[in-house]
């Protein structure tokens, strides 16, 4: 290979080395480079602390990625991975991401098979090919298991005004494998729809396990045709910088329907969601409100009949950054369901959480929060001892099932620390 003279005076002065100047100038090689270069590192760990006021944690409320083996102690919740090269401004620009999720929450993301990898606290979170047609403002594409079009808060908490997840978040559809279409019609005004395998989480084929009603199901058949597939919508209005202090505010609203395919529901399901991020005039503060259904029908799988089922809940939140370091969240819910048949501990609930935010360190988000969970419909769903399934020279072991349940209240005081990068 040949070289200019300005390469090899660089050279001769120990600069550069010719094997990377060779590499610079192979240009299949710099073609590799500058893929290598575009893509983005980024992610967080993300770690607690839970203290379950009073005894009995053996059956703490059933949010998302809440467990009792988190409760009065120190956790790690989840460390998160990402690879991307997102689009640039090309009219046919592609590229991907790759959300790598480790630790307990993956286990509860539930994106892998019964019988696969689950348990290994490890799951694929995202994982698309990012693709932009020029048809009229821009079509955006993502091929292959992307997060959900519906939902206030995000699978991340780092994302989110408050540690906790939401009763209105549990009930929603996380991850889907399949393709989605977003498109921009103007700066106010988008719009999304997409098809899926499932509504559910899992990602692959089906995985029967000889069950009735797999958890482990990533496609609809046996129990549907073979072609059924879950479809997805969603639009989204952000109001203008003319629209003063109402700058910025969004609505949103979103539908999935399709096979459930998870452990919320293994049938037919819709999931609706609305939601509104409001900007107000006093510098700030911004208000937030969601409403979340999930319905499943009456249907027949596997030959057996499975009643009709449904769950709501309303949520509000406030935000409020008080300093450049100091933020101010709430939180009030209202969840009520299907007594008999739906999919939350109790089918009445309320729930309010307090949270504390001061970003002291750099790309360190510290939080104290407070939640309080109760049961209004008389049932007692929370608390009881874990019992001991198991001993080794009687020394009790797998202390993981549950005693009957006794309160109808459950208090979490939580510590939540999570570095970004």
């Amino acid at each position: 290979m040949k070289f200019d003279k300005w390469t090899m005076s660089l050279a001769a002065l120990g600069v550069v080395s010719l094997a990377s100047a060779a590499h610079a100038q192979d240009p299949a090689l710099s073609s590799v480079g500058t893929a290598v270069a575009a893509t983005t590192l980024s992610g967080y760990v993300d770690t607690s602390a839970h203290w379950n006021l009073g005894t009995g944690n053996g059956n703490v409320p059933g949010y998302a990625f809440n467990s009792p083996s988190k409760a009065d102690g120190f956790n790690l919740n989840a460390v998160k991975l990402v690879l991307e090269k997102p689009l640039d401004e090309a009219e046919w620009a592609a590229g991907y991401r790759f959300d790598a999720m480790f630790g307990p929450d993956a286990n509860l993301l539930g994106t892998s098979p019964v019988g696969g990898i689950a348990g290994s606290d490890f799951a694929i979170r995202q994982a698309y090919v990012a693709l932009r047609m020029p048809v009229g403002n821009g079509i955006d594409w993502k091929v292959g298991v992307f997060d959900t079009v519906v939902g206030y808060e995000s699978i991340d908490s780092v994302n989110n005004p408050n540690y906790t997840r939401s009763w209105g978040f549990t009930l929603e559809p996380t991850t889907h494998t399949g393709i989605l279409g977003t498109y921009r019609v103007s700066d106010m005004f988008s719009v999304s729809a997409g098809v899926a395998n499932t509504t559910g989480p899992i990602i692959g084929g089906a995985n029967l396990g000889g069950s009735v009603f797999p958890v482990g199901t990533g496609k609809a058949h046996p129990y549907k045709a073979e072609s059924y597939k879950t479809y997805m919508g969603s639009i989204s209005l952000t109001a203008p910088e003319d629209w003063g202090f109402l700058s910025g505010s969004t609505l949103y609203g979103g539908v999935v329907n399709g096979f459930g395919g998870g452990p919320l529901a293994s049938g037919t399901q819709i999931n609706l969601f609305s939601g509104l991020t409001l900007a107000t005039p006093v510098t700030g503060l911004r208000l937030g409100f969601a409403y979340d259904y999930l319905g499943v029908p009456e249907q027949t799988i596997a030959g057996v009949s499975v009643d009709s089922s449904w769950a709501n809940a309303l949520g509000t939140y406030v935000s409020f950054q008080a300093t450049e370091k100091l933020s101010l969240h709430a939180r009030g819910e209202y969840v009520w369901q299907d007594a008999g048949d739906g999919p939350l501990q109790a089918s009445t609930l309320i729930g309010v959480t307090g949270t504390v935010q001061y970003d002291l360190w750099k790309n360190v988000i510290s939080r104290l929060e407070i939640r309080w969970d109760r049961a209004v419909d008389g049932s007692r769903p929370f608390g009881g001892n874990q019992v001991p399934v198991g001993s080794i020279g009687g020394i009790p072991v797998n202390a993981s099932t549950s005693g009957a349940p006794n309160e109808r209240n459950a208090v979490l005081v939580a510590g939540n620390i999570i570095y970004k990068f």
